[in-house]
């Protein structure tokens, strides 16, 4: 349900500690930029206002995020100068505007939808995230009334002994009253030693006015964990990580070994799946109930229908029928379509090819640019020759035929119903239904050729 709230993500820096030629928001977690993640976090938490401030490699995270309207910092001049460049887009609006960052991607949207609607009930001009730590140096702290109000933010250099000893911190995030906001950020001043404008800075002239402030504390002290390194990348990424595990583990899914198990939250799982270790499901694939999946199963883009066994294999944008067998080291790429009950072997490739219902594809088989029947053997060290260096053309095997090891099927070329290709034969006609089709030189054998090559008769 949409919230009647305003988001701004503030995603206009460099990033330089981590050291990349790619902009910090635009690194992945959990397979998403993390910028895209917190864009994702704040539309699941209901508020369809949302607006980008971009700067360091603005048009590549536009192009990241095509849907989602994008104003340009062109100096960054600290988080207020950031925010106040969406006072024109947000011109009129009297809402709440949740204020957030591209690298805080942990936040959850229930924690998002949270802050906004204590927001309104507080009726507060702004309330802050706070979170909860047993370490928090570093960090301002939040400064409490007896009732609980806020009363402000120290930061660490200026709190006193005894406010260093308060465990509750600001994350940075915050939701404000949408016209009060932009009235105090044109009172902020660049008075400290980056000269930049900070957006905690209309905290405490909103509270000297008389204003009140809230504090909205996340139950998850790791939800506000911004990212600036890789080694915080990495942290975070092993946080979502245990988060969707904990999830398909609670729906019904078995996990031998957690750890060894990564996950796109883009994906579903069906209910007593079991996943080896080794496995990356990534985003977009579908695995029905009952698969056995692993070890070292990588699937992109990827739909598995039920009772499915994958072992050591890569499927991208691959589609798979039910109780269907695929692997070991098995390799189906974009466009495979595989049938039910169905076997697709050890270094078998399928490329942009269909496959029946009851066909087997055993081993070392290339299947590219193919329809294949239902009830279909294709034997050991079949190809389809596909590529003719120019164009490529399709190779069709109709219901029942048999395909016998070695064959290279050329194509443009049908293989009929029923019909039967000798092993170790190069079709390059199409082969009738029921008909049997060999291409191959006939066998000449001679007689003692190797005692009498031995004694220099070449013949």
């Amino acid at each position: 349900m949409a919230v009647e709230a305003a988001a701004v993500i503030l995603a206009a820096g460099q990033g330089t500690r981590m050291r990349s030629s790619m902009a910090k928001v635009l690194h992945p977690v959990g397979g998403l930029p993390m910028v895209a993640r917190v864009v994702a976090n704040v539309k699941k938490a209901g508020l369809d206002s949302i607006y980008l401030v971009v700067g360091h490699q603005g048009d590549k995270v536009q192009a990241a995020l095509p849907d989602i309207p994008c104003v340009v910092q062109e100096q960054q001049l600290g988080t207020g100068h950031a925010v106040d460049q969406c006072r024109e887009v947000l011109a009129g609006f009297k809402g709440p505007v949740l204020v957030t960052y591209g690298d805080t991607p942990l936040f959850r949207p229930e924690t998002l939808a949270g802050v906004v609607e204590y927001h309104n009930q507080q009726q507060a001009a702004a309330t802050v995230i706070t979170a909860h730590m047993e370490d928090p140096a570093g960090y301002g702290r939040i400064k409490r009334d007896a009732a609980g109000r806020v009363l402000g933010i120290v930061e660490q250099k200026d709190a006193t002994a005894a406010e260093q000893l308060i465990q509750e911190i600001n994350t940075g995030t915050y939701c404000f009253d949408g016209p009060l906001l932009f009235q105090y950020l044109q009172r902020i001043t660049p008075d400290n030693a980056q000269a930049e404008y900070y957006l905690p800075d209309v905290l405490p002239l909103l509270i000297a006015d008389g204003y009140s402030a809230a504090g909205f504390a996340v139950e998850d002290a790791r939800e506000s964990m911004g990212i600036n390194d890789r080694v915080q990348l990495a942290e975070a990424e092993a946080i979502l990580q245990e988060r969707l595990r904990r999830h398909w583990m609670l729906q019904g899914v078995t996990m031998i070994d957690p750890t060894q198990v990564w996950l796109d939250d883009d994906c579903s799982i069906g209910q007593d799946t079991v996943l080896y270790p080794g496995v990356h499901v990534q985003a977009g694939t579908v695995i029905g109930r009952g698969c056995t999946i692993g070890p070292n199963v990588r699937l992109q883009g990827t739909a598995i229908g039920d009772g499915v066994t994958v072992e050591q294999a890569v499927l991208t944008e691959a589609r798979v029928g039910s109780e269907t067998t695929i692997g070991p080291f098995a390799y189906l790429r974009p466009g495979a379509v595989i049938g039910d009950r169905c076997r697709i072997g050890d270094f078998v490739e399928v490329k942009n090819s269909t496959v029946g219902d009851d066909t087997s594809a055993a081993h070392h088989i290339y299947l590219g640019d193919a329809h294949v029947g239902h009830g279909v053997n294709v034997g050991c060290g079949t190809i389809t020759a596909n590529y003719d260096g120019r164009v490529k053309s399709r190779t069709t095997i109709e219901d029942g035929a048999f395909i016998g090891s070695n064959s290279c099927l050329v194509a443009p070329v049908t293989i009929g119903s029923g019909a039967f290709v000798a092993a170790g034969s190069t079709i390059t006609e199409d082969v009738p239904p029921e008909g049997l089709g060999i291409a191959r030189g006939r066998q000449v054998n001679k007689e003692s050729w190797t005692k009498r090559r031995s004694q220099g008769d070449p013949k």
